[in-house]
Protein backbone atom coordinates (compact mmCIF):
# COMPACT_ATOMS: atom_id res chain seq x y z
CA UNK A 1 0.00 0.00 0.00
CA UNK A 2 1.32 3.72 -1.21
CA UNK A 3 1.56 5.89 1.92
CA UNK A 4 0.81 9.52 2.12
CA UNK A 5 1.11 12.08 4.90
CA UNK A 6 -2.79 13.52 4.04
CA UNK A 7 -4.23 9.92 5.76
CA UNK A 8 -4.15 8.58 8.83
CA UNK A 9 -2.63 5.40 9.80
CA UNK A 10 -5.06 2.05 10.05
CA UNK A 11 -7.06 -0.14 7.11
CA UNK A 12 -10.32 1.01 8.10
CA UNK A 13 -10.88 4.61 9.77
CA UNK A 14 -14.36 5.50 10.98
CA UNK A 15 -15.78 9.14 10.02
CA UNK A 16 -17.62 10.51 12.90
CA UNK A 17 -19.87 13.60 12.60
CA UNK A 18 -20.43 16.31 15.14
CA UNK A 19 -22.13 19.72 15.60
CA UNK A 20 -18.57 21.37 16.31
CA UNK A 21 -15.48 19.71 15.38
CA UNK A 22 -13.26 22.01 17.77
CA UNK A 23 -15.29 21.01 20.66
CA UNK A 24 -15.69 17.15 19.85
CA UNK A 25 -12.10 17.16 19.18
CA UNK A 26 -10.80 18.75 22.40
CA UNK A 27 -13.23 16.46 24.29
CA UNK A 28 -12.05 13.27 22.41
CA UNK A 29 -8.56 14.00 23.07
CA UNK A 30 -8.90 15.21 26.73
CA UNK A 31 -10.92 12.30 28.26
CA UNK A 32 -10.13 9.52 25.30
CA UNK A 33 -6.88 10.07 25.08
CA UNK A 34 -6.57 10.45 21.31
CA UNK A 35 -3.99 12.68 19.70
CA UNK A 36 -5.01 15.86 16.82
CA UNK A 37 -2.91 14.25 14.39
CA UNK A 38 -4.17 16.60 11.75
CA UNK A 39 -6.46 19.94 11.31
CA UNK A 40 -8.64 20.77 7.87
CA UNK A 41 -9.90 24.04 8.99
CA UNK A 42 -12.98 24.28 11.17
CA UNK A 43 -14.75 21.34 9.45
CA UNK A 44 -12.39 18.28 10.17
CA UNK A 45 -9.91 16.58 12.26
CA UNK A 46 -8.19 12.87 12.45
CA UNK A 47 -7.27 11.74 15.80
CA UNK A 48 -4.94 8.80 16.50
CA UNK A 49 -4.76 6.58 19.22
CA UNK A 50 -2.18 3.45 18.78
CA UNK A 51 -2.08 2.57 15.43
CA UNK A 52 -5.77 3.23 14.88
CA UNK A 53 -7.36 6.52 13.57
CA UNK A 54 -11.22 7.77 13.77
CA UNK A 55 -12.16 11.25 11.67
CA UNK A 56 -13.93 13.56 13.29
CA UNK A 57 -16.27 14.91 10.97
CA UNK A 58 -18.60 18.54 10.55
CA UNK A 59 -22.14 16.99 10.77
CA UNK A 60 -25.73 18.59 11.94
CA UNK A 61 -26.93 15.36 13.71
CA UNK A 62 -24.54 12.57 15.02
CA UNK A 63 -26.06 8.82 14.34
CA UNK A 64 -26.63 7.64 17.81
CA UNK A 65 -26.38 4.16 16.82
CA UNK A 66 -22.90 4.87 15.43
CA UNK A 67 -20.29 2.85 17.84
CA UNK A 68 -16.76 2.50 17.85
CA UNK A 69 -14.33 -0.37 20.13
CA UNK A 70 -10.65 0.85 20.91
CA UNK A 71 -8.36 -1.74 22.29
CA UNK A 72 -6.28 -0.39 24.92
CA UNK A 73 -3.30 -1.28 27.75
CA UNK A 74 -4.87 -0.71 30.50
CA UNK A 75 -8.60 -0.50 30.09
CA UNK A 76 -9.26 -0.08 34.37
CA UNK A 77 -6.71 3.03 34.21
CA UNK A 78 -8.23 4.14 31.20
CA UNK A 79 -12.12 4.02 32.56
CA UNK A 80 -10.92 5.85 35.45
CA UNK A 81 -9.94 8.50 33.59
CA UNK A 82 -13.18 8.91 31.63
CA UNK A 83 -15.14 8.42 34.98
CA UNK A 84 -13.54 11.11 36.35
CA UNK A 85 -14.44 13.15 33.59
CA UNK A 86 -18.16 13.00 34.16
CA UNK A 87 -19.08 11.40 30.50
CA UNK A 88 -21.78 9.49 30.62
CA UNK A 89 -20.96 5.67 31.47
CA UNK A 90 -23.55 3.20 29.64
CA UNK A 91 -21.77 -0.02 30.56
CA UNK A 92 -19.46 -0.19 33.47
CA UNK A 93 -16.31 -2.21 34.10
CA UNK A 94 -16.77 -5.07 33.32
CA UNK A 95 -15.26 -9.09 32.41
CA UNK A 96 -16.79 -10.81 29.90
CA UNK A 97 -16.99 -14.58 29.25
CA UNK A 98 -14.92 -13.92 26.03
CA UNK A 99 -11.75 -12.51 27.55
CA UNK A 100 -11.94 -8.98 27.34
CA UNK A 101 -12.47 -6.17 29.79
CA UNK A 102 -14.84 -3.66 28.69
CA UNK A 103 -16.57 -0.60 29.44
CA UNK A 104 -19.21 1.60 27.40
CA UNK A 105 -19.39 5.62 27.47
CA UNK A 106 -21.43 7.96 25.26
CA UNK A 107 -19.92 10.44 24.13
CA UNK A 108 -21.36 14.05 23.53
CA UNK A 109 -22.13 13.52 19.98
CA UNK A 110 -24.41 10.48 20.89
CA UNK A 111 -21.86 8.08 19.49
CA UNK A 112 -20.77 4.97 21.88
CA UNK A 113 -17.78 3.78 22.34
CA UNK A 114 -16.28 0.60 24.01
CA UNK A 115 -12.77 0.31 25.51
CA UNK A 116 -11.63 -2.94 25.97
CA UNK A 117 -8.67 -5.05 27.18
CA UNK A 118 -7.90 -8.58 26.56
CA UNK A 119 -7.46 -10.70 29.60
CA UNK A 120 -7.80 -13.95 28.42
CA UNK A 121 -7.35 -16.01 25.11
CA UNK A 122 -10.69 -17.60 25.24
CA UNK A 123 -11.86 -20.59 22.57
CA UNK A 124 -14.86 -18.62 20.79
CA UNK A 125 -16.34 -22.73 20.94
CA UNK A 126 -16.71 -21.92 24.48
CA UNK A 127 -19.01 -19.13 24.62
CA UNK A 128 -20.96 -19.94 21.74
CA UNK A 129 -18.86 -17.91 18.87
CA UNK A 130 -17.87 -19.81 15.60
CA UNK A 131 -14.12 -18.92 14.17
CA UNK A 132 -13.12 -19.25 10.94
CA UNK A 133 -9.79 -20.06 10.42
Amino acid sequence: MNSNRSMPPGVIIPELPYPDVREAVDWLCHNFGFVERLRIQNHRAQLVSGEGSIIVTQGRDANPSCAVMVRVEDVSAHFERVNRSGALILNPLADYPYGERQFTVEDPGGHRWTFSQTIADIDPKTWGGLLFE
